[in-house]
């Protein structure tokens, strides 16, 4: 004989809710997984790094480099489409740059923030050469 202690279960716990997945998470997922390919300098034109340098040496203006500079995102319930605005270092083919951006972004947003990522649009806007300070770095007064 089985009890019915009157609780019903509605189904898997999986469906018993809703995730919202806000767009600063998909703009970090994409930055870190776009800065994991070799051959990308950095991300962001040289205006915006050049002023996040700034505002991060301001006292309270939080730590470190910002992981969504040169990152867009529109995010949907089951979809994503990502803007990416980036820097590659000199000498590397920025087709296929672009292609393994684009192919560790989509995995990455996919596969950690469960939404299809139907779009990966990458501006290359400058090539780091090997003689050139990036942008805010400042030069040590001794040596």
């Amino acid at each position: 004989m089985t009890e019915n202690s009157g609780v019903k279960h509605g189904g898997a716990p999986g469906s018993r809710g809703r995730t919202t997945v806000a767009d600063v998470v998909v703009e970090k997922i994409a930055g870190m997984a776009a800065r994991d390919v070799l051959g990308v300098h950095a991300l962001g034109s040289g205006l915006s790094r050049s002023m996040g340098s700034m505002r991060e040496r301001m006292p309270g203006a939080g730590s470190g480099k910002s992981v969504t500079r040169g990152v867009s995102v529109e995010v949907g319930e089951v979809q994503a489409a990502i803007d990416l605005e980036i820097v590659v270092d000199y000498g590397v083919s920025i087709t296929d740059v672009a292609s393994a951006v684009r192919e560790n972004v989509i995995s990455a947003v996919e596969r950690m923030a469960g939404r299809e990522v139907v779009e990966v649009n990458i501006m290359v806007s400058d090539v780091k050469l090997p003689d050139e300070e990036d942008e805010g770095e400042e030069r040590q007064r001794i040596q």
